[in-house]
């Protein structure tokens, strides 16, 4: 399975441009900081956009970001303690039919894979219950082989990297 990924910076500024990406997208990662209500409460219209642009039925995930501030209680070089608990992010999923909740770091990279894992599996198991119709250009989902002319039939190369692999070759960097 290939992922086209976007951080689209969840940034006011931007959002014209961002529910360009929205079109055709089958899955989707809503992050917001857990030592920031503000960016939690920032989720719903962004859930609520994706909903009206994207595919019907489209995989949300809901991410929150700086675990590893989490257990904190008082600022510790300028960090913030943590603003939203997991009981309020999973309550949130429940209440919007978001279909899991997992909190990750960017700084130490602890449960970012799993977050892409859930989206990817979830769209992968919507392929096999044949949800996606692999031949429209429309979708954010394409069988193999889809778009591609008939002279090419050889297989791409598949190359499966971890995260930890990315961080090992340098091509990881860390973020927020």
């Amino acid at each position: 399975m290939k992922l086209s990924l976007w951080d689209t910076a969840g940034q006011e500024t931007y959002k014209s441009i961002t529910r360009s990406y929205f079109r055709g997208a089958s899955g989707a990662l809503l992050v917001f900081d857990i030592t920031r209500r503000g960016s939690f409460e920032s989720v719903t219209a962004w859930l609520n956009d994706l909903r009206q642009i994207a595919e019907e039925g489209i995989v949300v995930v809901l991410v929150g970001n700086k675990s590893d501030l989490a257990s904190q209680s008082t600022d510790v070089d300028g960090g913030r303690k943590r603003a939203v608990t997991r009981q309020e992010a999973e309550d949130w999923c429940k209440r919007e039919g978001v279909v899991k909740y997992v909190e990750t770091s960017a700084k130490s990279g602890e449960g970012v894979e799993r977050a892409f894992l859930e989206v990817a599996e979830r769209i992968y198991q919507n392929i096999e219950a044949g949800k996606y119709d692999l031949n429209d250009r429309r979708s954010g989902v394409k069988g193999y082989g889809a778009g591609r002319g008939r002279e090419n039939t050889t297989p791409p190369k598949t190359v499966n990297l971890t995260l930890n692999d990315a961080v090992k070759s340098g091509q990881g960097r860390s973020c927020c």
